[in-house]
């Protein structure tokens, strides 16, 4: 154990002298005219010079006190200098304060005296002892008095200024604070401190990047430090001093209870450690951890990069699994305060906030959580975040409702405002760590808000447009219908015209049974296609014959019309509901268009790519402009009474099916529309089919 500790201890001095070294020597190549540069350069030397003694003669040798009281020395002349010379000296009570680093300074240098004198004595003599414990209690003195003076230029210098200069600060304290503790143990145990003076250079060789850090100029001005590293490295640095303390404490145990020693070392370690496992897992306490960090460490409080990530990340969070949008923004607003839950409330019809949706807000929710539109508009207007613990009137707070002031839960406030209207709020429940909001949450929350409102404000939009389409959609499925309507009228009225003159006749009265059946099933079609559930019979394209339909739909109107079907042709991939209504409604134009006793044909053949159905007819032909600009666009009739649907629904309802509907007219000549349908390419899609 002994060769370890001695390997330790000169290692460890050794590495912290090459640090400390390294530090020095750029801070004087930076040729920096000011006196602090130079001060720090030269303190940071006097401590390398310290630790490389001490690594190579040991705490032992006459020079290694008389090093350690130079290189306090050399850190306290920097620290005064940066007193009276930093953005602090004008306001601090400079005598007071000059006084004090006197009376330290003293200290070190009665310290030095005593030194040279208790070494030059025997070991075995009193004044020796005397002398020697007198030097552990001014070094102690010393530590206590450093300590008070890195506190006190840390406490005055400007909270928005200190910056990297924090962490020379904290590492100073980090030094002082061993060597109290070293001393401290060294005054009641003095036999047992070999292994901490052993890790002494460890830890000042580990405060050597801290100080590097804090150089402002050249290093911090483009390294910004980690609030995670940080954050984490404190957290390591406690339990490494936790650790301290418990082994120092094992040492007074030891000392002071005896034969009991052993039962009361492990009472206090069993203490200790059922109240590690208590206390770290704690929100509140790593909450508390965060603050003090960010507090003390960083000049303010966010870290505003990584606090927009993560806003970002959250809200826009993708995949089916992820919360409802409102449940995101709660939680991406809630954690930049720290806040355990948060309750969103979003505008309604009266003008007030009504309750949306919640995130992680435990316990029972109140009956009816609104605000009133007196509230909303006052949120509107101001657009302040309202401090719940303050209840300003000013801030609208007044008005509040009772069951979100007598929540305890409740702590601020936030409008989510869009392009100067109010969308909504959020509820933000209280942090772990109970605090005031200051400038920087209120601008935080501010920013946050807009974000959030703009959000909202695009899903509700997006959610009008989705509306507005099914809208669309409905009112195009309702003109078809009302086209297909049309055409049943015009054959029930035909029928009816028909039945004054051949009502005794029993074929037409069989007939006329037919074809109100037909006609009271189509009207059942057409409503069922109005519901969104059920949008008419279409189906997926499959292969089938088409020989058959052209029969049975020309057989429904060859009571009115002569029509004649002819051709032959491979199955088609399509959709039997479809092709139907298609040859219906080009079939009941070409009626119209067409005279009496001119006969429309239905035509089936094939090329090489689709299966084609001719619908002719030798009617009155359209010009070649009304086919490109009119035809095929909705609303747009040549017939006297006719909606314009019947070609437009047609050509959507061959697209839907992978085909196409081209026109060949010439006035007087006549009209070939020709529906072009994929072929079915496998055989035994033919054999299905057939």
């Amino acid at each position: 154990m002994g060769a370890l500790l001695q390997f330790t201890g000169d290692w460890g001095h050794a590495l912290a002298a090459v640090l400390f070294a390294a530090l020095g020597i750029f801070l004087l190549r930076r040729r920096d005219e000011a006196v602090e540069p130079r001060l720090l350069s030269a303190a940071l030397l006097l401590t390398s010079c310290w630790a490389l003694y001490v690594s190579f003669g040991g705490v032992n040798k006459p020079l290694s006190g008389i090093g350690e009281s130079i290189r306090n020395a050399s850190w306290l002349l920097t620290l005064f200098v940066m007193l009276r010379r930093g953005p602090v000296g004008r306001t601090t009570p400079i005598m007071a304060v000059s006084a004090l680093y006197a009376a330290v300074a003293g200290l070190i240098l009665f310290q030095s005296f005593t030194d040279l004198i208790w070494r030059q004595l025997p070991l075995d003599s009193d004044l020796h002892h005397a002398l020697f414990t007198c030097s552990i209690i001014l070094r102690t003195m010393t530590a206590i008095g450093s300590l008070l003076l890195v506190h006190h230029l840390y406490v005055a210098w400007p909270a928005r200024e200190r910056g990297g200069v924090s962490l020379l600060f904290g590492a100073l304290a980090a030094m002082w604070t061993y060597d109290l503790s070293l001393y401290a143990i060294c005054y009641f145990t003095p036999h047992r401190v070999d292994e901490l003076y052993a890790l002494r250079g460890l830890l000042m060789a580990l405060l050597a990047p801290v100080i590097a850090v804090g150089m402002r100029k050249d290093i911090a001005g483009r390294l910004q430090l980690s609030r995670t590293i940080t954050f984490k490295s404190l957290s390591v640095f406690a339990v490494a001093l936790y650790v301290l303390v418990l082994t120092a404490a094992a040492i007074l145990i030891e000392l002071i209870a005896g034969p009991y020693a052993r039962v009361v070392e492990i009472a206090a370690v069993f203490f200790a450690a059922v109240t590690a496992l208590l206390l770290l897992p704690s929100p509140r306490l790593r909450a508390f951890w965060k603050v003090q960090v960010a507090k003390h460490f960083f000049q303010h409080r966010y870290d505003y990069r990584t606090e927009w990530m993560r806003f970002g990340e959250t809200i826009g969070r993708p995949g089916n699994d992820a919360a409802p949008l409102g449940e995101r923004v709660a939680k991406a607003v809630a954690d930049i305060t720290d806040s355990p839950a948060a309750m969103l409330l979003l505008r309604d019809e009266t003008g007030g906030l009504c309750f949306e949706t919640h995130w992680n807000w435990a316990g029972e929710l109140p009956d009816a959580p609104t605000l009133s539109p007196d509230v909303t508009r006052q949120l509107e207007s101001s657009g302040w975040i309202i401090d719940l613990d303050k209840r300003r009137p000013a801030d609208g707070a007044g008005a509040l409702p009772e069951w979100m002031t007598q929540d305890r839960r409740a702590w601020a406030l936030a409008p989510l405002i869009h392009y100067g209207r109010l969308i909504g709020a959020i509820l933000l429940a209280r942090p772990p760590v109970d605090r005031r909001l200051d400038w920087e949450d209120l601008d935080m929350l501010r920013a946050a808000g807009r974000q959030a409102a703009t959000y909202i404000s695009e899903a509700q939009g997006q959610q009008a447009l989705d509306d507005a389409q099914r809208f669309d959609e409905f009112n195009r499925r309702f003109a078809f219908i009302i086209h297909d309507v049309k055409n049943l009228v015009s054959q029930l009225s035909l029928l009816t015209r028909n039945a004054e003159r051949h009502a005794a006749n029993p074929d037409f009265r069989a007939d006329m049974i037919l074809t109100l059946k037909e006609s009271v099933g189509k009207m059942n079609d057409l409503l069922a296609r109005l519901s969104q559930h059920n949008k008419g019979k279409s189906e997926e394209p499959k292969a089938m014959l088409l020989h058959g339909l052209l029969t049975s739909v020309a057989a429904t109107r060859a009571r009115h019309h002569p029509i004649k079907v002819s051709g032959d042709a491979p199955a088609a991939l399509a959709d039997p509901a479809r092709v139907e209504q298609i040859l219906l409604h080009l079939l009941q134009n070409a009626i119209d268009a067409s005279a009496s006793d001119s006969p429309v044909e239905l035509h089936l053949s094939c090329d090489a790519d689709a299966i084609l159905i001719d619908v002719i007819d030798r009617g009155q032909g359209m010009t070649a402009e009304f086919i490109r600009r009119d035809l095929f666009k909705p609303f747009s009739s040549s017939k006297a009474g006719g909606f314009g649907i019947g070609a437009f629904e047609a050509r959507t309802l061959a697209q839907a099916m992978g085909g196409r509907i081209e026109v060949e007219s010439k006035p007087g000549a006549g009209s070939r529309f020709t529906l072009r349908l994929p072929r079915a390419i496998t055989p035994q899609s033919h054999e299905k089919a057939a």
